[in-house]
């Protein structure tokens, strides 16, 4: 069975861990100096959020798998989305264990299919998504810096 995945960054970690604990009503199940995890039963989510990022707001999303065969299934659908793909592999990530493969869809955000296969006390290295991010200007996309104009695109909006 699949879960979605769900990375944000932020910019203070223990007062994103206290907000996210109430809004979830649970804990973290995992809950690092740079990085805590949610796993969501209903709706079944893998929610992340870390302090990694250069910038805060949706880092990327993702498709958690629970087989091998789940994993090979989901790496056929990337092949039919006809955008680059990113082979990972077998890495570390995230203070776990995990194959994953990455992809990004037309604007630009980065999404990854990945399939954990045990913990690690590490955090892992970071990837560079610059090979399959659209080199387009699309507002919020992964791995580009605003510019003055652009800095306020994503910001929420208040409807009176």
């Amino acid at each position: 069975m699949k879960r979605l995945h769900l990375h944000i960054a932020v910019d203070d970690l223990a007062h994103s861990v206290k907000f996210y604990s109430a809004l979830f009503a649970a804990e973290p199940t995992v809950n690092k100096s740079d990085y805590a995890k949610w796993m969501i039963e209903e709706p079944r989510v893998n929610f992340a959020i870390s302090t990694r990022s250069s910038k805060t707001g949706l880092d990327h999303l993702g498709i958690q798998v629970e087989s091998p065969d789940e994993l090979q299934e989901v790496y056929g659908r990337l092949e039919k989305a006809a955008r680059p793909v990113l082979e990972e592999g077998l890495t570390t990530c995230c203070y776990a264990k995990s194959e994953k493969s990455w992809i990004a869809d037309p604007q630009g955000l980065s999404w990854e299919v990945f399939l954990t296969s045990g913990e690690s006390t590490v955090y892992g290295e970071d990837i560079d998504h610059t090979s399959i991010s659209t080199p387009s200007k699309a507002c919020c996309s992964p791995k580009v810096e605003a510019t003055p104009a652009d800095a306020a695109c994503c910001a929420p909006r208040v409807v009176s």
